[in-house]
């Protein structure tokens, strides 16, 4: 480290908690325990002040698809901070990299998808959408179209406008979310709402159907759009079953309304694929970016904006009274630029697609032998396993554990304390590594997973919950 970062675990600690307001923390208890201090990073592995390795089974939050420490990446910043760091897209200005990402990205979309605008970050990607699905309606003389459906557990962001996509009780629980003109739908997670002797096909379609029927609640010419992320990752990485998106894609069709596709976790190779929606066979109207698109190495986001919209915008004209001083930041764009080069060059989509994601699954579905995994499931590079504390028998269906055991953060704690990022959500723990993750790098994950696991198991039984 440099001279000015040279300080002893203790002493970053006593600053942090002075000074360091930390997203989605309780800072009562971080200031009593100490935030781990991250130090340096390569390739899958993290380093703290302690020296500890840890595998970064989370590719930070989600987002850093490349690995760690890419040259390319860090080059491409330095020359574009060497020759323009900085100037904005108003007053009728571009600059070249912002211009060259965009034309990038209306590449490797899906067809349909010729103009990006772009944001920071993905939360502003979505406030985004909402100004732009309701400029659209206005533009198309149906401003009472207003309502964005959305679903519960869902994540879209934490600004007003994406916590309030979101459908996360804490969330909404403070600030007096949502905000008007925003409702939701049940998610299709089967573990929580199929029915007895019910098929995963069966109830794909039975959980779309929400959406139709909350159409006609709230008046088919009152809906705006329906947004879905393909995987709701934060939410747990909850897989919908392969008949869901079609049914989803048929009901917007029936009724008009734009389909949107929060891609922040799901797009850049996660699912095998460029896009999520390439994935599970919709046709988003937009599509909502940011993480992957630099590998996390530098802040960005944006919306993918179709045709159907673009063409209203661009043709009826008047201005669109949105933006952001780091919309299409250069430096941003640069390394988004070398970020995709990458990509391209060491085949990451198609390496997902056709091998370490294959493999992943099956490392996965390994783990269903073991006492404390109810169901194991992946797409793409994430998975999820479900912790119970009686695995199913029959036509027994499995028990969960009860909420305020907290296994999932019991299970994350010894994660933690032996080299392993893994995300609790509730009783599920869920991953998403790097796409640079090899097949001896995965089977090192499993091993740590397994470890965990174990260590879990003993824990719970000492504790007499098993």
């Amino acid at each position: 480290m440099t001279p000015q970062f040279e300080h002893s675990t203790a002493e970053w600690q006593a600053l942090d908690s002075a000074h360091f307001l930390h997203p989605f923390t309780d800072h009562q208890a971080l200031a009593a325990k100490g935030a781990r201090i991250i130090t340096r990073a390569d390739n899958i592995y993290l380093r703290d002040s302690e020296g500890h390795q840890i595998l970064d089974a989370m590719s930070g939050l989600w987002c850093v698809n490349v690995g760690y420490g890419q040259r390319d990446l860090i080059d491409a910043a330095t020359r574009q901070l060497e020759t323009l760091p900085f100037y904005n897209a108003f007053f009728q200005t571009a600059t070249p990299p912002a211009i060259a990402l965009a034309h990038k990205l209306s590449q490797i979309s899906p067809p349909g998808f010729e103009h990006v605008f772009f944001t920071g970050s993905g939360s502003e990607g979505n406030d985004t959408v909402v100004r732009l699905v309701r400029r659209y309606w206005d533009l198309m003389g149906q401003p009472q179209r207003h309502t964005l459906i959305s679903r519960f557990n869902a994540y879209h962001g934490s600004t007003m406008a994406g916590a309030s996509l979101g459908g996360m009780s804490d969330m909404h629980a403070q600030g007096g979310l949502p905000i008007p003109g925003i409702v939701h739908i049940d998610q299709p997670y089967q573990v929580q709402h199929g029915l007895p002797g019910e098929s995963r096909d069966d109830f794909g379609r039975r959980a779309a159907s929400w959406l139709e029927a909350k159409i006609l609640e709230v008046g088919a010419d009152q809906v705006a759009a329906f947004i879905g992320e393909p995987v709701q990752g934060a939410g747990g990485v909850i897989i919908p079953p392969e008949t869901y998106w079609p049914e989803i894609q048929r009901i917007c069709d029936r009724y008009g309304i734009l389909l949107l596709s929060d891609e922040v976790i799901c797009g850049f190779g996660r699912t095998g694929h460029w896009f999520g929606c390439e994935r599970f066979g919709f046709r988003p109207d937009l599509i909502t970016f940011a993480k992957g698109i630099t590998s996390g190495y530098i802040p960005l986001g944006g919306v993918l904006v179709g045709e159907r919209i673009a063409k209203v915008l661009i043709e009826q004209g008047g201005e669109f009274s949105h933006g952001y001083t780091y919309s299409g930041h250069p430096v941003a764009c640069a390394v988004a630029l070398a970020n995709l080069a990458l990509i391209e060059r060491e085949g990451l989509v198609q390496r997902v697609h056709n091998d370490t994601g294959p493999y992943l699954a099956s490392c996965f579905a390994a783990l269903q032998d073991h006492s404390l995994v109810g169901d194991a499931e992946t797409c793409g590079l994430m998975g999820a396993l479900r912790l119970v504390r009686r695995k199913a028998s029959g036509a027994t269906a499995a028990e969960a554990f009860a909420p305020e055991q907290s296994v999932g953060m019991l299970c994350r704690g010894h994660c933690f304390a032996n080299g392993l990022i893994m995300r609790a959500v509730g009783d599920r723990m869920i991953i998403a590594p790097p796409l640079v993750m090899t097949r001896a790098q995965i089977d090192e994950m499993m091993g740590l997973i397994r470890r965990c696991l174990d260590l879990s198991w003993a824990d719970l039984q000492q504790r007499g919950w098993v």
